[in-house]
């Protein structure tokens, strides 16, 4: 069994001073330094009378006659022969009784010392059980302590590798959202080029068509879901930068947790006879603890909790970009779907109008020709009815030169009166009709300039629509380019 604290040897190494008896170098210099007896005072004698060993008495007048004697004796001791009868001082009795006295204290000084060392060492091996339990129960409970660093660290380590796997998905869904969020800017751009270079349509064809409203339409859409998707890129961002200052967090009292358990483990495994121990004066007195058992369990939670809240937050907001990259694509491919399909049928009808208007064009000119035709008969009709009006007219103006009673209203002459008259009204009349069909070309030679210049506006139209804008709408990014993946 391992020894805890200084052992035995060590405790009883230093030589200690006994307070009963002298020490023997003493005892051994008091029996070396003996002196004659002419040099001794008498009244400093080892041995003393019964006196002397009943000191709390109070001296009698002839025990204090009979010292005042002696002196006067010793200091009239003038003669060697006189040395040993002057000298004799005590009795055998008080010889006998010293040694008893000196017996009976040696005893008791003796059982003293006995009593105490069993005292002592029964207290000694009370506190070497004291301080073995003491320091087994510390070593528990810095044992214990280390389970909950350990136990608090292992939450730690994964509430950051979660943490971390958090990160990281928020950070491909973020950069998901930046790439479908370039994604827009072409189809966008196509948008407004259609419509701009649908401007370039002219008179009539410069309508407010459904085509013109998809294409309204579209950009708005795209522009709408362009700022949603920045919108959430920018919560995306809020968001990575609390998971990040939650991370830090974990991570610094990971590393407080790192460094405790060290520390705490180096105690645990400290033993009396471990190397490094040394005496640090005062160091109990010193309180340099900044928490609490439960402030420094609930200080650990927190950040737990703080990240593991920040860690719903982040995966709530990956699911509202998957959502919105979802629902933004399908809005944009629909309303790009629906302004081909509107520029479908309006080329559709720019063609049937430009097909009709070749048409009613090439009727025009036909029925322009016939007109002209009909006036040059008219013309030459007209010219066929002077000479019949001139022999008319001449007859007339002969016969009137006739004499006399020759000048007879006859029925030639009602005839030719009547001829005359009918070539007149047959010549005002093909005049009229001239004069109308010559209007009546007029009217078809406008119509077919109208007929042209609608015609130039629709092959313009169509141009526009089927050339320049349905070439730049024949790709539309991808469903997966347009949530991101590529």
């Amino acid at each position: 069994m391992e020894l805890i604290g200084s052992t035995l040897t060590a405790t009883y190494a230093r030589p200690k001073t006994s307070h009963f008896l002298p020490a023997i170098s003493t005892m051994a210099s008091s029996y070396r330094n003996t002196q004659p007896a002419l040099a001794m005072n008498p009244s400093a004698n080892l041995w003393r009378t019964n006196s002397y060993y009943k000191s709390s008495t109070v001296p009698t007048p002839s025990s204090i006659q009979r010292e005042n004697f002696d002196l006067v004796r010793a200091k009239t001791m003038f003669y060697p022969s006189n040395r040993t009868a002057l000298s004799t001082r005590y009795t055998p009795d008080d010889w006998y009784k010293s040694n008893i006295s000196n017996y009976r204290e040696s005893e008791s000084s003796r059982k003293s010392a006995e009593r105490l060392r069993r005292d002592t060492m029964r207290l000694m091996q009370d506190k070497e059980q004291l301080t073995r339990r003491t320091q087994e129960n510390t070593s528990k409970n810095i044992g214990e302590r280390l389970n909950d660093v350990v136990f608090w660290r292992s939450e730690l380590s994964h509430e950051i590798d979660n943490m971390v796997t958090e990160i990281s998905a928020l950070t491909e869904v973020k950069r998901r959202l930046e790439r479908a969020l370039a994604e827009t800017e072409g189809p966008l751009q196509v948008s407004q080029e259609c419509l701009y270079h649908r401007e370039k349509r002219m008179s009539i064809d410069l309508v407010h068509d459904d085509v013109e409203k998809d294409l309204i339409k579209e950009v708005e859409v795209i522009k709408s879901c362009q700022e949603r998707m920045r919108r959430h890129l920018d919560r995306a961002i809020a968001q990575l930068a609390s998971n990040r200052a939650a991370q830090h967090e974990l991570e610094r009292d990971m590393s407080d947790k790192v460094t405790a358990q060290r520390i705490d483990d180096r105690c645990h495994h400290l033993r009396n006879t471990s190397d490094g121990i040394g005496y640090y004066r005062g160091i109990e007195r010193l309180d340099p603890s900044l928490s609490l058992p439960d402030s420094w369990s609930k200080f650990t939670d927190d950040n737990i909790l703080h990240s593991q809240s920040e860690r719903a937050a982040s995966h709530k907001l990956r699911d509202e970009i998957e959502i919105l990259l979802n629902t933004t694509s399908n809005e944009m491919w629909n309303q790009f779907n629906n302004a081909n399909v509107a520029f479908t049928n309006r080329i559709s009808e720019i063609a049937d109008a430009k097909n009709s208007l070749q048409t009613h064009l090439a009727k025009t000119l036909q029925e322009i020709f016939q007109t002209e035709m009909l006036i040059e008969s008219l013309k030459k009709a007209i010219r066929d009815k002077e000479c019949p009006l001139k022999v008319a007219q001449t007859r007339l103006e002969e016969r009137t030169r006739r004499p006399n009673v020759e000048l007879c209203r006859d029925n030639p002459h009602h005839r030719l009166v009547s001829e005359v008259r009918e070539i007149e009204d047959t010549m005002y009349k093909l005049q009229e009709r001239l004069m109308e069909a010559e209007n009546t070309l007029q009217t078809l030679v406008k119509t077919k300039v109208t007929l042209e210049h609608d015609l130039s506006i629709k092959a313009n139209s169509l141009f526009l629509d089927q050339e320049k804008c349905m070439s730049m709408r024949k790709t539309f990014p991808s469903m997966p380019r347009l949530v991101g993946y590529t």
